[in-house]
């Protein structure tokens, strides 16, 4: 997995969990779901490339 996929994949939850907090703040059910279906997207995408990464170590480049 390349650092940057890292840092997006990173960010994508980052920005889920800010979102999550502060539609729960707020009261704002819309803005907290979306929050949590941005998290689910980070951690969607990680487990996508660390599987691209077994992939090329079994089969190589």
């Amino acid at each position: 997995m390349s650092t940057a996929d890292k840092a997006d994949n990173a960010g994508d939850k980052i920005k889920g969990k800010s979102k999550e907090a502060l539609g729960k703040a707020v009261g704002d059910e819309r803005l907290h779901a979306e929050g949590k279906a941005d998290q689910v997207e980070g951690d969607v995408k990680q487990a996508g490339e660390k599987a691209k990464d077994a992939a090329k170590d079994l089969f190589g480049d």
